[in-house]
């Protein structure tokens, strides 16, 4: 497993998913191992009503939404007017309007306004590239129109927080030892306590987000420590 991962290298665009559960741990990766097409994103924490925040998908750039009554949306982060980002945006109730011209999307990514031209009914054209947005166990996942939706079960855990990592996805995992592969997981224990990590690939970085059962501040701590001894180069 480790070989694999030294060869796909810190820049491919996968995400390394922890879970845990009775004080074990299970591992795997998405988008190669766990769906072959969902891609975690953050913690749905770190989505609240009414805001937009930057996500991912297989090197993709997108914009990941939550409007006023708690819909999720992800876009390909471009306005299809001016190629503004869509993430630089505002939420409205339940419509994502560009910063730069305000040009206003509805939940399918339709346009339903453009305020230079209050009178006139956008084409139908004019609409962005749509992704399924999905919350499972606390974890935002997107994938293309279309994936099955297949995702691990993470009923039980409970959101901890999000750090990010200054090294790349080859490094983090190599401070993870001890853990057994069994098919799309692989299973150890942090600490005696049963936690769950998603690793979000950003290039020259990675942000860990954190679920857990028991102590969180031993998780939490222990995310710390992770952090420092991939960036201080502890490891050989």
């Amino acid at each position: 497993m480790w070989h694999l991962l030294r060869q796909l290298g810190a820049r491919e665009a996968f995400s390394l998913s922890v879970f845990g559960r009775g004080g074990k741990v299970w591992l795997g990766i998405a988008g190669i191992m766990m769906s072959g097409m969902w891609v975690a994103n953050g913690l749905s924490q770190d989505l609240p009503l009414g805001v937009v925040m930057a996500g991912a998908w297989q090197g993709a750039e997108l914009a990941i939404w939550r409007s006023a009554s708690g819909r999720l949306s992800a876009w390909n982060d471009r306005c299809p007017h001016r190629g503004m980002r869509l993430s630089h945006g505002f939420v409205r109730g339940e419509t994502l309007s560009c910063i730069y011209h305000g040009w206003t999307y509805g939940s399918d990514g339709a346009c339903g306004k453009i305020p230079a031209h209050p009178a006139m009914v956008p084409p139908a054209a004019i609409k962005a590239e749509v992704y399924q947005c999905v919350e499972v166990g606390g974890v935002i996942w997107v994938a293309p129109v279309g994936a099955e939706l297949a995702l691990p079960d993470l009923s039980g855990l409970v959101a901890v927080r999000s750090i990010t990592v200054q090294a790349g996805v080859a490094e983090i995992a190599r401070t993870l030892p001890g853990f057994v592969c069994e098919g799309a997981v692989w299973r150890g224990q942090i600490g005696g306590a049963a936690v769950a990590l998603v690793l979000q690939d950003r290039g020259a970085a990675v942000t860990l987000h954190a679920l857990g059962v028991g102590d969180r501040v031993t998780v939490s701590r222990w995310l710390d420590g992770l952090r420092r001894l991939v960036e201080e180069g502890a490891l050989a």
